[in-house]
């Protein structure tokens, strides 16, 4: 073989240099969108665009609920405290202790007695 037959391939043409064909990444590349392309990419944009307000009053809905459950909890737990001091001011006993101390009530026959600080008014018991 000659040195010649060994430096051309017989695949190359002859006479022409290739060109190197630049990376897809390359900087001056161009992106070119087909007509289907662009219409898929505005529809996704589009509902995208509609889905951001409800999804926004949703969240919002879902915190005040979250809030009006706690605050319902919370009047729940108050109202049965109520229902407790209820049925223990209906009891008779309670009811005379409550006489006894914050009205200063004495039963028929007995003998009240005030303390009376040396200073001051007297401290009323916690009614």
């Amino acid at each position: 073989m000659s040195a010649r037959a060994t430096t051309t391939s017989p695949v190359a043409p002859r006479g022409k240099q290739e060109t190197a064909t630049p990376p897809p990444h390359a900087a001056h590349a161009r992106l070119r969108l087909s007509g289907r392309a662009a219409l898929l990419l505005f529809a996704v944009f589009l509902v995208t665009m509609l889905a951001i307000a409800p999804t926004r009053v949703y969240l919002e809905q879902r915190g005040r609920l979250q809030r009006l459950e706690q605050q319902a909890a919370q009047l729940e737990e108050a109202n049965a405290e109520l229902g407790r001091r209820i049925a223990d001011l209906r009891d008779p006993v309670t009811l005379e202790r409550l006489a006894r101390q914050c009205l200063g009530l004495v039963e028929p026959g007995e003998i009240a007695i005030i303390t009376v600080p040396r200073r001051g008014a007297p401290n009323p018991a916690d009614c």
